[in-house]
């Protein structure tokens, strides 16, 4: 049976020539693509503010609304790209909608990273034959590559499990496909487009970075040996059957103290503290998968893990000094835009009193609230993500045989210690130092609000 397509989709990532791709398509008559429609920082494309007469404050009040409008286009086919950070609130409506035909683009995680980082050096982000190319190379950062690489994973898992239940099948290329007349030809032919005898890639786009990794990378040896160490991405591998991996297991550390201890750090809490307090008491080692982590645990019988909370408020204050201190002057304009949290100019967060602090911090705890309920279009982000759900996401891989709290470690870190047999533990790390005005009522109120389920789930106090 042939499917009737109506729309499109192209599930793709940054740097996997989606632009590309969007561009061939967009050759075709009645075929149009909406760039990137539900990016939260634009409306399709750089420097525009709506999209089909729908503005993005209207938009990220309604995303439906607009997808609504994308797909209104009677004898057209329409579309968009969508990637994994877009608004999460309309994959549920795109998944749901057969004939909305699902397209997935992928590309070397490393070589879209590299192009990634190269982009952002140089902002060429689009290179046609009469431009020239800015040259640059730039460090391989492992942790960033981790990072990024897992959280596009673990979306692609959650995509291709989706579609495998709902019994569809999706049109997959890959990077090197783009240039490729017969397999163009066959997508548009999938789409429902078989008048069209044959499909000419586009050509006003030529690759930006055609030269070697090793010439495009500051850290190319370094860069080598961290790879030599993961286990093989096999992104693009249909279909993919391993277990879908929790999203945090490369962050947790195992120490070698005792009978072995293995630490499953929850974003925003004490991490460091605890890092540095098992590193003084032996080798440690990190950077985990799935497999590695069990033969881990084989070789360290009586091992116990453990994971640490820290109260809802104090997280959250840590995720809004991570906001003003931190490299994401888009997020911060974006809080300033549309989120309601009148951030002042950069240049002037550094001179902020307390109290203003304050009025800023309870806008940001509102803001918390609505992104928790999935009332905005940022994807909710490991930092400020409930502790229950991200416990929820360990359980994915094991749950731990502890669960701490942080004003408790003096005295909990001591028993645990004891019970993996450690000799001379060192003195557990003192709980970190919060303001004092996050003890005011109403931030109290607002970060219950934001965190109820943490508050009910882990019976935390309204004072921090």
């Amino acid at each position: 049976m042939t499917q009737a397509f109506t729309s499109f989709v192209i599930f793709a990532e940054m740097r996997t020539g989606s632009n590309l791709l969007e561009a061939t398509l967009n050759a075709i008559k009645r075929v149009t693509c909406f760039g990137e429609a539900f990016n939260p920082y634009m409306m399709g494309w750089p420097d525009k503010d709506e999209l089909r007469g729908i503005t993005m404050a209207e938009r990220d009040a309604d995303p439906h609304r607009l997808l609504a409008t994308i797909f209104d286009k009677p004898n057209h086919l329409p579309g968009f790209r969508y990637f994994h950070d877009h608004d999460p609130r309309v994959l549920d409506a795109i998944i749901e909608n057969r004939a909305c035909a699902k397209i997935i683009l992928t590309r070397n995680p490393v070589d879209s990273f590299v192009s990634t980082a190269l982009a952002r050096a140089t902002n060429q982000w689009k290179l046609n034959e009469t431009e020239t190319v800015i040259p640059a190379a730039i460090p391989f950062d492992p942790a960033e590559f981790r990072q990024v690489t897992g959280a596009i994973e673990e979306f692609q898992l959650n995509l291709m499990h989706r579609l495998q239940v709902s019994g569809q099948s999706a049109f997959w290329l890959g990077y090197e496909d783009l240039r490729d007349e017969g397999v163009m030809t066959g997508l548009l032919h999938w789409l429902g487009r078989t008048d069209l005898e044959r499909v000419e890639p586009a050509s006003d786009q030529v690759p930006q970075n055609p030269r070697e990794l090793a010439e495009k990378v500051t850290n190319f040896d370094e860069m080598q040996a961290e790879l030599a160490q993961l286990d093989p991405f096999m992104l693009r591998r249909i279909p993919n059957f391993e277990p879908r991996k929790g999203p945090a297991v490369p962050s947790f550390i195992g120490a070698e103290a005792g009978k072995g201890l293995i630490f499953m750090p929850i974003k925003g809490g004490p991490s460091q503290q605890i890092a540095d307090w098992l590193a003084k008491m032996g080798e440690i080692k990190g950077d985990f998968n799935q497999s590695s982590l069990r033969q881990w645990k084989r070789d360290h019988a009586g091992h116990r893990s453990f994971t640490v909370l820290r109260h809802p408020i104090l997280r959250a204050w840590t995720a809004f000094e991570s906001l003003l201190a931190g490299k994401k002057a888009e997020l911060r304009q974006l809080m300033r835009d549309i989120y309601r949290v009148a951030l002042p100019p950069d240049e002037a967060l550094a001179a902020l009193d307390d109290g203003r602090k304050a009025e800023l911090f309870e806008a940001f705890l509102d803001f918390l609230r609505r992104n928790l309920n999935g009332q905005t279009s940022l994807p909710t982000f490991p930092g400020w993500a409930s502790q229950s759900e991200i416990l929820a996401g360990f359980s994915r891989f094991g749950v731990p045989d502890l669960v701490l709290r942080e004003a408790d470690l003096v005295r909990d870190l001591a028993w645990l210690a004891a019970c993996t047999r450690i000799k001379d533990p060192v003195t557990a790390p003192d709980p970190s130092a919060f303001p004092e005005f996050l003890n005011e009522q109403p931030l109290r109120a607002a970060a219950k609000k934001a965190y109820l389920r943490d508050y009910v789930a882990f019976g935390f106090s309204g004072q921090p």
